[in-house]
């Protein structure tokens, strides 16, 4: 397992988010050795579709990819679909493709990631009702497991954690992408 024991890591998510994407990248993160940071739009505590509660240690208003090493977007319909009405997220994650530091993103997370205007060019996997949207934005969309462009680790669904993670902490571990770009 890679370490990433200087990283930290922001995971950018709101009411609504798929649970075991939110929980599972999160273990992997923390698990090698990462520190792991809930912003979202509110503070207080946010809560899964499933149930899972956690709490909020940084609103992103206040939050800045200057003090992050990594960027992971859990899905989630109601979550991705809030985040991405959000200007501070918005402008959080388009911060991290700015300063071409690694971004993870699942299932319905990408929908962010086309609101910051940071997908023309690049390839990506999602869940398979936003290939058309990721199309749209210039993105080249292909059902995979697991699909890394410079930096960008992207996943369809909760099936695909196990992948997702492993590659969300080596390009953590990798470091900054010079090709990762907004």
């Amino acid at each position: 397992m890679t370490s990433i024991s200087d990283a930290k890591v922001a995971f950018l998510a709101t009411d609504g988010f798929e649970d075991s994407e939110l929980t599972e990248p999160w273990r992997a993160v923390t698990d090698a050795g990462g520190t792991a940071t809930m912003v979202s739009p509110e503070s207080g505590e946010i809560t899964g579709k499933n149930g899972h509660a956690q709490p909020v240690d940084l609103a992103a208003g206040a939050a800045s990819a200057d003090d992050f090493d990594a960027l992971v977007l859990p899905g989630g319909v109601v979550n991705a679909d809030h985040l991405r009405m959000d200007r501070a997220s918005i402008d959080l994650a388009r911060a991290f493709f700015e300063q071409h530091k690694p971004v993870g993103v699942i299932c319905h997370g990408a929908w962010i990631l086309i609101e910051a205007d940071v997908v023309d060019g690049r390839t990506l996997t999602s869940y398979p009702s936003l290939a058309t949207d990721l199309r749209n934005a210039g993105a080249t969309w292909v059902d995979e497991e697991v699909v890394v462009d410079a930096g960008l680790v992207s996943s369809r669904t909760p099936d695909d954690l196990p992948a997702f993670c492993a590659k969300v902490v080596e390009e953590i571990g990798e470091g900054t992408h010079r090709e990762q770009h907004a």
